[in-house]
Formats: C-alpha cells, sequence, structure tokens
C-alpha cells in the first residue's frame, strides 16, 4: 500500500461523505421543519422529500456537482471509467442481471409498505397529483441521475479506490451503510438492496448492473405511485 493509494481512498471517502451529508442533511432539515408535537420516527422521515421539485433538485445538483470530481479521480489513478462501467463482451449479460435485480429490488420495496402502517394522521400523505414536469423531474434525479452517479460513488469508489485500504467487503460495506443513511428516511430499505447491487456489482465486475437495477428500480416506483394515483382518481370519480 503505498501513499497514492491512501490519498485516493480518501478522497472517495471525502466526496462520499460530502454528498450524503449534503441529501441528507436536506432531508433531515425538511423532515425537523415539519415536526408536530405526536410525531414518530416514520411520521417525521415521511416529510424528508415532501418538497418534491426542490428534493429532486438537490438530489441532481448534488450528484452533478460531485461527478466532475469523481471522474478525474478516476483520471487520475489511471482507472478507466468507461471499461468500469460496461464490457462490450458482457454488456447483453450484464444489462439482464441489471433488470432481474430492479425486479427483485422493487418485490423487496413493497415490504415499505408495511412499516408505513406505523405512520398516524400527522405523517405525510403524500402527493395528491404530479404534473407532467415533476414525473420528468422524478424520471431524470431518481432513475438516472441517482441511478448513475450514486453507483459511481458508493459501488464504484469503495472497490476502486477503498479495497486496497480497508479490503474489498469492508469498504463496500461501509459506503453501503453512507448509502443507506444518505436515503435515512427509507428506514434501511435503501441499505438492503445496496447489498444485493453489491453482490450484482462483484458477480458482474461492472458499474452498469447496479447503475440499471438501481434506476431500474427507482422508475418502477415512480410509475408505480402514478398508477396508486390514476386509480385512487378513477375510484373517486366513480362514486
Amino acid at each position: 500500500m503505498n501513499h497514492t493509494n491512501l490519498q485516493n481512498a480518501q478522497k472517495a471517502l471525502n466526496i462520499t461523505t460530502l454528498l450524503t451529508i449534503i441529501v441528507a442533511g436536506y432531508e433531515v432539515f425538511c423532515s425537523c421543519q415539519n415536526y408536530q408535537t405526536g410525531m414518530n420516527l416514520l411520521d417525521i422521515a415521511s416529510y424528508a422529500n415532501a418538497n418534491l421539485n426542490v428534493y429532486c433538485l438537490v438530489l441532481i445538483l448534488a450528484n452533478l456537482i460531485l461527478l466532475p470530481s469523481a471522474i478525474l479521480l478516476y483520471k487520475q489513478s489511471g482507472i478507466s471509467l468507461k471499461e468500469e462501467i460496461f464490457d462490450k463482451s458482457t454488456l447483453s449479460k450484464d444489462i439482464v442481471l441489471g433488470v432481474v435485480l430492479a425486479g427483485a429490488s422493487s418485490v423487496i420495496s413493497l415490504f415499505s409498505l408495511i412499516l408505513m402502517r406505523g405512520r398516524t394522521d400527522l405523517a405525510f400523505g403524500g402527493w395528491d397529483r404530479l404534473t407532467v414536469s415533476e414525473i420528468v423531474l422524478m424520471a431524470i434525479s431518481l432513475g438516472i441521475v441517482s441511478g448513475i452517479c450514486k453507483e459511481i460513488f458508493f459501488r464504484g469508489f469503495a472497490k476502486n479506490f477503498c479495497s486496497g485500504v480497508l479490503g474489498e467487503t469492508t469498504a463496500l460495506l461501509l459506503f453501503n451503510i453512507m448509502f443507506g443513511l444518505l436515503d435515512w428516511f427509507n428506514m434501511g430499505h435503501s441499505f438492503v438492496v445496496g447489498l444485493l447491487w453489491i453482490w450484482g456489482y462483484k458477480k458482474s465486475k461492472h458499474l452498469i448492473v447496479p447503475m440499471i437495477a438501481h434506476g431500474g428500480m427507482n422508475l418502477i416506483s415512480v410509475v408505480f405511485y402514478i398508477c396508486l394515483l390514476y386509480t385512487s382518481d378513477a375510484a373517486a370519480n366513480s362514486r
């Protein structure tokens, strides 16, 4: 282990920690801002992304502002980010694995509905309707930006820059804990699916697998929520 490796590991950790603090900090601020006496933890957490437009913009800006630093770190280390993301010879197989993991992650997401039963009437009730621009913003921030950038930070950084210092498994788990902290309001869901994406990453050795799994799960969640909204509206109008 040389000094350069330690420096790169520190840079990777600093960048990912900063991203976690920015996004989680915004979520905590929003939750605390809406606190009311009598709320439980699930109620408080429900307000983390209640202001949908601002939340999505924070995700986009935080990830894209830090992305150039990630690209530079890969370049300075002599690691091809493109080759880390995909290899043409295994691309089709990796895409299939990513899609399968996206589906599996979405199934795991359904267990979050059980947690929501613990909320009281003081919790955020969700968005009554979504405009086209809000749907597009959600798709970009959750499906594309988060799916691509977060995997570079939380999976790619761990394996390529911190595994030599901490060991690959330890590094991946440490960064996955930060990943869970960034999305603390979903009460461990991100940590659990993150473990699944780590498995896919280690199996394929390419970031495109967790990128597709991550972005795909988020897009499926967006579509699922939209379907719930329109189903509710249809039921209300038929009465």
